[in-house]
């Protein structure tokens, strides 16, 4: 199985590949003035449309020299915790997308590591799109956020090429390069990176036992050694004016290395000293993800209408070896050792296709269908023993798990200009089968829906510098696969994982009105945000005595959010500019029933600032602050969070520059968890040695003349607005 999708991996680097570009010559845009609006900020450019938000990060000082997970801390509704994973406006349901489309490196529980080891030198800008419309698939409850990754710039040959390090071992190597001919484009990069981490961890649980509350402590230390080589290329043909072929295909080569040691003890409810162990855990776990694809784009008139046919083969290959030692200390006894070797295979076939019809007078008629085939091969073989070289198979560690699942889809979007107002109506059709098949515990299931995803967006035109939008969409968060799985996994001797084949996608209605005022080059937006969820999948903490504990998938998460946030960008003198943001929202969880905490509500308050100072020509200075406010879990609560960056670049000639970022200024980065019930208390306590300084150059080289310029939107096949 993992030669098989070495072979297909090394075969798509070698194939000639593209992510289309724009076709020459250009459609003529059809949206109205209100339906899409470019603002031109100086770092980040912004450019609004009718349902979405585009955000250039290549002016990003800390893009160049980090992952996009560092990237996406500074921009406007997105919030990235310490482990890489992302949130819009408090909601960590978000779908990740390269390009417009979908890719298994970004589902299930790497999405953050992913984003973590994408170095952000590879993508131009960034959607976020918090409401989206019919045109996308209804995944992700909070929102979609899609990556847009660099192409050719001008005609002929360009190219260029980066290397940063820092003090804490951190290593990045990039370089791409394009050609855009009369009729053929080709774009490649490539990228290594290589990290290193502490993290440092304090828990402390309370379980209540007759008598009162036992105490459970740890005290951990781990370090992580994740490496990461990956590629892209993309070759485009235009066969005549109206028709242009794609290829395109993706590699990325990940090898995570995790030691760790942590201290437990524990006491009962009179301070008695009852148990202690010491856990070492080493994980080596190498990833394979591989995308190939194909494009067809024709022109059907010169009014606008267009036709897109996309085929994607998108596989994950996802190996590790875990092996643990726990050396009992009270009551004494031999060490015992364990090991899982895990094989996990994620493939995704979709054929997607679009057509864009314009009516007359503005009115634009979209159309579409999307055919997605999930398939996810699961084993885990465990062992135990009493020594390295003596362990036999476990068969309570040992299970075999497939997942399969098929999305049939069809879209329409109804596009209309009515005076100043413009209305964009949209209906998504979905029809889900699911199969899971717990193999080793012999239980089969499997079901099939049928569901209806309206949207709808307004947005009024209240003269050249004031617009007013409205929106609202149904959505849905399916569960990750495993999260079905119903075998329980061993993450240590004192906690277990169990997911529920019973589960169903979450549920959301959401809702948004929106203010834009345009004053000379400054930008003002504020937002109003409803979000209802129902059934969301949470994690639910039971205790399994003497201290171990066991935590399964629920739908039990019913919960609301109201809030409004507001975005600012323009310049205090010719010289600095500014991108503020900030989001104010009071959520509420509801209680799961008896043994839960009661329905909780917080106000929870984040933000972030970029400032950027043009000291002379030659050099830029940028300083990022950002503020993460608390969350509701399903039994708890995480604490705010924090972070201060830093970057300066020294332009030294035309083509090369010097960087040097501070990341984490202040080691304010952590991330802290309590978890509370009448019976079950926790307090978690984590930090990482994020802080670092890297020094980097970046060389550049173009040939030929500018393309011409044009802002085009990658969430699906939306025309460039002026």
């Amino acid at each position: 199985m993992r030669n098989r999708l070495l072979l297909l991996a090394l075969f798509a680097t070698a194939a000639p590949v593209a992510v289309l570009a724009e076709e020459a010559p250009k459609p003529a845009p059809q949206s109205t003035d209100v339906a899409g609006v470019v603002v031109q900020a100086q770092k980040p450019a912004i450019s609004t449309s009718i349902d979405r938000r585009s955000y250039s990060v290549s002016g990003d000082l800390q893009a160049q020299s980090g992952s996009i997970a560092d990237a996406l801390r500074n921009l406007p509704s997105v919030e990235v915790d310490v482990q890489g994973n992302v949130s819009l406006r408090g909601d960590s349901n978000v779908t990740i997308l390269i390009d417009g489309k979908p890719s298994t490196q970004f589902q299930g529980d790497n999405k953050g590591q992913a984003l973590q080891q994408l170095p952000a030198g590879q993508i131009e800008r960034v959607e976020v799109i918090t409401n989206p419309s019919a045109e996308f698939s209804p995944d992700g409850s909070a929102g979609v956020i899609n990556l847009i990754t660099k192409k050719a710039q001008g005609m002929g040959a360009t190219g260029s090429a980066r290397i940063s390090a820092s003090d804490a071992g951190r290593l990045i190597l990039g370089g791409n390069v394009g050609f855009n001919g009369d009729r053929l484009s080709f774009t490649g990069d490539a990228a290594y990176r290589r990290d290193r981490q502490l993290l440092w961890l304090h828990e402390e649980r309370q379980r209540l036992v007759p008598g009162g509350f036992d105490d459970t402590t740890q005290d951990q230390v781990s370090r992580f050694k994740p490496q990461n080589l990956s590629g892209r290329a993309g070759l485009d043909y235009d066969l005549d004016a109206r028709t242009r072929l794609g290829l395109q295909a993706r590699l990325s080569l990940t090898d995570f290395r995790l030691q760790s040691e942590a201290d437990w003890a524990g006491a009962d409810p009179t301070g008695l000293p009852v148990s202690q162990f010491v856990r070492i855990l080493n994980v080596h776990q190498q990833r394979v993800n591989g995308q190939l694809g194909a494009s067809l784009r024709r022109k059907l008139d010169d009014e606008g209408g267009l036709f897109t046919l996309n085929f994607t083969y998108d596989a994950t290959n996802d190996d590790r070896v875990r092996g643990g030692q726990t050396r009992y200390q009270l009551p004494a006894g031999p060490d015992a050792f364990d090991q899982q070797r895990i094989d996990n295979l994620f493939t995704q076939l979709d054929l997607k296709g679009d057509l864009v019809r314009p009516l007359g007078d503005g009115v634009t008629l979209k159309l579409g269908f999307d055919i997605q085939r999930d398939d996810n091969d699961y084993v885990n073989r465990g062992f135990k023993g009493a020594a390295p070289g003596a362990l036999t198979p476990d068969l309570t560690l040992t299970n075999h798990y497939r997942f399969r699942q098929t999305l049939s889809q069809a879209y329409a979007t109804y596009e209309r200009p009515v005076g100043p107002l413009t209305v964009l109506a949209g209906l998504r059709l979905e029809r889900t089968q699911l199969d899971l098949a717990q193999i080793t515990q012999g239980r089969f299931d499997s079901r099939s829906d049928l569901k209806a995803y309206p949207t709808l967006h307004l947005a009024w035109k209240l003269d050249d510098s004031r617009t007013v939008t409205a929106s609202y969409s149904r959505r849905i968060q399916r569960p990750n696969p495993f999260d079905y799985n119903s075998f329980r996994f061993m993450v240590d001797p004192v906690n277990y994982r169990s997911g529920n084949p019973n589960l169903r996608p979450q549920q959301t209605d959401s809702f948004e009105l929106g203010y834009e005022l345009r004053r000379g080059p400054s930008r003002y937006l504020a937002t109003l945000f409803y979000r209802e969820n129902q059934g969301g999948v949470a994690d639910v903490a039971a205790s399994l005595g003497g201290g171990v504990f066991l935590a399964t998938r629920q739908n039990l998460a019913d919960s609301r959010s109201l809030g409004v946030e507001l975005v600012a960008t323009g310049r205090f003198s010719p010289s600095l500019t500014y991108n503020l943001s900030s989001t104010v929202a009071r959520i509420e969880l509801d209680s799961f029933g008896p043994g839960f905490p009661p329905t909780r509500s917080i106000w929870a308050v984040s933000g972030r600032g970029n400032l950027n100072w043009q000291a002379s020509p030659d050099d830029l200075v940028q300083l990022n602050v950002f503020a993460q406010g608390k969350r509701l879990t399903s039994q708890g609560l995480g604490e705010p969070m924090a972070g201060v960056n830093l970057g300066y670049r020294r332009r030294l000639t035309d083509q090369l520059a010097f960087v040097l970022t501070a990341q984490d200024l202040f080691g304010t980065f952590g991330d802290r968890l309590t978890l509370g019930t009448p019976i079950l208390k926790d307090r978690v306590r984590t930090r990482f040695d994020t802080r670092q300084v890297m020094i980097g150059l970046s060389w550049t080289f173009a040939g030929g003349k500018p393309r011409e310029p044009n802002f085009d939107y990658g969430g699906g096949i939306t025309p460039p607005t002026q």
